[in-house]
């Protein structure tokens, strides 16, 4: 299997680099193409003819987001239109990885494929619209959403506690908003089993279980061996933040499963995450 995996620089698209190591892979970044040039993704498509294009590159910054909007949705919505309409013309499946942040947060269970979209910032209004113009420009696709992403290959939430546990007794995070930390070793590993398995449409893909971030700072200074720190929780109406949040992003795992596949609990791959971390020297 030939895949093109735009984005390979990022923090998900190196450690997607590490796990596929039996596969053909064409790691291309923003050096490789713009996504936001349709002239240059049609000439490295036509040139590598994959049988699946990955696509993983995006602006994340939620904060940022807000006052860089067209910025945002030219990398994140029409960039995936571009990288749609390449692949439709080469024959080449499509793979975008997008977000819970599509939801409005205001469900009670968790999040089911097909449940309405509702963004509340700007970062999970562009998502979305990189999510229409996959469906409706390439041929073969699948919209793989997850959340909360965490991998020792770039900055993440629990890398910046971490930090902050070196020079503070004392941290406070917010406690009302809930979601499924995703590891992005198995998140890898769970895309290239979909992959191979030819799957279509949207499938949520998180670890097991979830939490709050409350929770999750407290869980990685544990197992770190860090748990002096104080951690104490607070609302997120105690924080001056620029793009609002979702409450609840839980995304259900019917839709993994349906490919008989099943990502372990968030907590059990921390102790694979800090390892990681050491063996880049982000930990000691």
């Amino acid at each position: 299997m030939r895949i093109l995996l735009i984005g390979a620089k990022g923090m998900l698209g190196r450690d997607m680099l590490r796990v596929w190591t039996s596969q053909d892979i064409i790691p291309a970044d923003i050096e490789e193409v713009d996504i936001r040039d349709l002239s240059q993704v049609r000439a490295l498509v036509s040139s590598s003819r994959p049988d699946w294009i990955v696509l993983t590159a995006a602006y994340t910054d939620v904060d940022g987001s807000e006052k860089n909007h067209d910025l945002v949705f030219a990398v994140n919505a029409s960039g995936p239109e571009n990288v749609a309409r390449a692949a439709n013309e080469a024959g080449s499946r499509l793979y975008y990885v997008s977000t819970d942040y599509v939801f409005d947060g205001r469900a009670t269970r968790p999040y089911e494929p097909n449940d309405p979209l509702g963004p509340l910032n700007v970062y999970g209004a562009s998502k979305a619209a990189g999510e229409a113009a996959v469906q409706k420009y390439a041929h073969e696709w699948c919209i793989g959403r997850t959340s909360w992403l965490f991998g020792a290959c770039g900055p993440s939430f629990p890398e910046k506690i971490l930090r902050a546990a070196e020079t503070r007794p004392e941290l406070t995070i917010v406690d009302d908003q809930v979601g499924s930390p995703t590891f992005t070793v198995d998140l890898a590993d769970a895309i290239l089993q979909l992959l191979r398995a030819d799957a279509r449409g949207i499938v949520h893909t998180t670890n097991s279980g979830s939490c709050s971030w409350f929770e999750f700072a407290r869980e990685v200074l544990r197992q770190a061996g860090r748990d002096s720190v104080r951690v104490l929780p607070i609302k997120s109406s105690e924080l001056t933040r620029p793009a609002k949040r979702p409450m609840y992003s839980i995304l259900s795992p019917v839709s993994l499963r349906r490919y008989a596949i099943k990502v372990r609990d968030w907590k059990d791959a921390l102790p694979d995450y800090l390892q990681d971390l050491r063996r880049v020297g982000k930990l000691s």
